[in-house]
């Protein structure tokens, strides 16, 4: 009988410590204090970081793109998740968020209210992108045009409806270190930055386990699509055998070496890419030949 009080208190003190862990985490107030961002650059991260892809309107095509409705669905094993409104609105964008809230979303998962965000939202990679470019792409951003139309929920069943629990998914998760590490040159080092974090090529890319974290091991070797329909495919060595010219030249044209064409999400990126400046597609070409290959 004695030590059902005892129990009583460590289960007590197991849920509190649990709790502390899983709390949503922001970033640290000085890291975005005193910032201000750059309209021209904050536009070409837009377009690196793919945002107009997932946030635009479904079927949205030309200037469209950059009113950032959400709304388009994206499958997974542990339910549809819907892009938010994203847009300037002040009621259903995030029109009025600070940069410190912005940066919270982006590179930490953690919305203005302090609650953890899904990881459909793509924050394990946007975490290692430097501040300034995040202040920069809201810079660019706040710029573009509000629409009113509410975000739709998520369309997911428990227990992955339990928000809190991600706070345990990214303390499994979520890492700081660069995958690919070692010595780069200068065009490797700004293309792993590229693929690894602001384009985020490893979250479609690469397998996951069933909790739905990136298989590091394996990082690059292709995946099943979330949808169910096909695979997405190995893109290290093992199978992606093109040159880096060749890479470079179907991350902005859509055109493999054998003149099949793009298809699927992977068109967006194309679209993306082909707005930035070549050296960059040529960089991301470079960095993925030194990924180890992976079957």
């Amino acid at each position: 009988m004695r030590l059902i009080p005892s129990l009583a208190l460590l289960a007590a003190l197991g849920a509190a410590a649990g709790w502390w862990l899983t709390a949503p985490k922001p970033l640290p107030a000085a890291l975005t204090a005193g910032l201000t961002g750059d309209v021209a650059k904050g536009e070409q991260v837009f377009w690196a970081a793919g945002c107009a892809s997932c946030h635009m309107a479904p079927g949205a095509t030309g200037d469209a793109q950059l009113l950032l409705t959400g709304g388009q669905r994206f499958a997974s094993d542990f339910g549809t998740f819907l892009a938010p409104n994203i847009s300037t609105d002040p009621t259903h964008g995030i029109g009025g968020w600070s940069l410190a809230q912005f940066a919270d979303a982006v590179m930490c998962g953690v919305s203005p209210e302090g609650q953890h965000y899904y990881p459909a939202f793509p924050y394990a990679a946007f975490g290692k992108m430097q501040v300034q470019d995040v202040a920069d792409l809201k810079a660019f951003m706040d710029t573009l045009p509000a629409d009113a139309t509410p975000s739709l929920p998520h369309e997911i069943g428990f227990p992955f409806n339990i928000r809190r629990s991600l706070g345990g998914w990214k303390l499994l998760f979520l890492h700081e270190d660069w995958v690919i590490d070692g010595e780069l040159t200068e065009q490797e080092t700004r293309g792993r930055y590229l693929a690894e974090a602001m384009a985020h090529c490893g979250e479609c890319h690469t397998p996951r386990n069933l909790l739905g974290g990136l298989q590091l091991s394996r990082w690059l070797a292709g995946a099943p699509n979330p949808d169910g329909k096909g695979t997405i495919p190995n893109i290290t060595p093992a199978k992606l055998d093109w040159s880096a010219p060749d890479i470079a030249s179907y991350l902005t044209t859509g055109f493999t070496p054998e003149f099949d064409s793009v298809g699927g999400h992977m068109a967006h990126v194309v679209e993306n890419f082909a707005r930035l400046p070549e050296s960059e597609a040529a960089a991301v070409a470079a960095y993925l030949k030194r990924v180890p290959a992976a079957e």
